[in-house]
């Protein structure tokens, strides 16, 4: 122990068990929340960071390239495809999304967790490859009416929009029996502090605690 550090300092330092990141994936109809949900996730928890799409749709007068998304033409999205370079990807109204595979392999590598705001489609094609890293999380509005309210309120799509947007909404919610847990998004405080519940569960998983054969080890050892 250094001179400069209190035992019970060491003692943190020592109990550090090493672990696999993991990808925490959240979806939802539009405008049942996810999107909001997600920010204050990433507030409340520093060792979670979201991962950043390739989209093909222009930005919105409040979207930065590189931080939102990575806004790319349709060329350079279907060169990036052809690559293999994305580990999903879909097309959802007339745009493309996907997901950069290298920088979310690097992440679990290291034992960080990567937040993913993206639909059903995505989250089936990331299962395919990398299911045991997968937390799926599937995000209700308390009601239809509440839903289109939400959509309304936002101000952002025209009239013919938020009916394209409702009228998918029944077949993404029929979706939400392939995910890992359900949150009812009626009360936003409440939400945010279930999922934040399900993230820390997560990280305790046996499977996901990599160090800890050698962290019990050790234990034995001084016994």
């Amino acid at each position: 122990m250094s001179s400069d550090q209190t035992p019970s300092q060491s003692a943190r330092q020592s109990a550090t068990v090493e672990r696999r990141g993991l990808l925490l994936v959240l979806s939802s109809p539009s405008g049942a929340g996810k999107t909001t949900l997600s920010r204050r996730l990433l507030q409340r928890d520093p060792l979670i960071a979201p991962s950043v799409s390739l989209t093909t749709r222009p930005p919105r007068p409040s979207e930065v390239d590189g931080v939102d998304y990575h806004f790319v033409d349709a060329d350079t999205f279907e060169a990036r495809r052809a690559a293999g370079e994305l580990l999903e990807w879909a097309r959802v109204f007339d745009h493309f999304y996907a997901t950069p595979r290298a920088p979310v392999a690097n992440a679990l590598e290291a034992g960080r967790d990567i937040l993913f705001d993206i639909d059903w489609q995505g989250a089936q094609q990331i299962s395919e490859s990398m299911s045991a890293d997968l937390v799926r999380v599937f995000v209700l509005p308390p009601s239809g009416n509440v839903l289109e309210q939400r959509l309304r309120a936002r101000a952002q799509d025209s009239n013919e929009v938020v009916a394209r947007r409702m009228a998918r909404a029944s077949d993404e919610i029929s979706h939400w029996g392939e995910y890992d847990y359900v949150i009812v998004n009626d009360d936003l405080d409440a939400s945010t502090e279930a999922l934040h519940a399900i993230l820390v569960a997560e990280r305790h998983r046996r499977d996901r605690q990599l160090g800890l054969p050698r962290f019990v080890r050790r234990i034995r050892e001084q016994l």
